[in-house]
């Protein structure tokens, strides 16, 4: 690769990296489930994306880019973890994110929907991140995941059926009371 080349493409990684950070961050949120390591897979996914700048081809998207860098760090720090202690993820309940801009019945049913999807298995839990919140396409979230189109619509229909068993579970409980 020519050192124009390598230039113009970390050029566009160190350009780009601002408006794509909120985003990885949430998915990082997503995958920890505690804002702190959030903030450390977040970073580690960008100052990797810098270091590997040269491999990032100008006109691809970074964002799929980031998000791929994003989940690769997670699974190897997962079996890192696995490895070391044998870790989980943290509880959700330390998750939780107010927006101020909402009333508070609102936050409520965001925060028992965000306490049921993290309560998701990883597996589903990344796709239902990739697909329902950061709008991907089922084809692109199996790019970004490496699995087949059909296992994303696997987990997609699995956790569905998982979240509404949930919330119904949760709705005869109150109607009881």
């Amino acid at each position: 690769m020519s050192l124009w080349r390598r230039t113009d493409a970390q050029a566009e990684v160190r350009a780009g990296l601002p408006a794509v950070f909120p985003r990885i961050w949430r998915y990082a949120l997503s995958l920890t489930g505690a804002r702190e390591r959030a903030d450390d897979l977040a970073q580690a996914a960008c100052l990797r994306a810098m270091e590997k700048a040269a491999q990032f081809e100008p006109g691809m998207q970074l964002d799929r880019w980031l998000f791929r860098i994003t989940h690769s760090i997670w699974i190897n720090e997962m079996r890192k973890e696995a490895v070391r202690r044998g870790g989980g993820l943290v509880a959700v309940e330390e998750t939780d994110i107010a927006d101020p801009s909402q009333n508070p019945e609102h936050d409520q049913l965001n925060r028992e929907i965000r306490q049921q999807v993290l309560r998701l298995p990883e597996a589903q839990r990344q796709t239902v991140m990739l697909v329902y919140v950061e709008g991907y396409s089922y084809r692109d979230a199996a790019m970004i995941l490496e699995i087949p189109l059909g296992t994303v619509m696997s987990r997609l229909a699995t956790a569905r059926a998982t979240l509404g068993a949930r919330f119904r579970d949760q709705e005869v409980k109150s109607d009881a009371r």
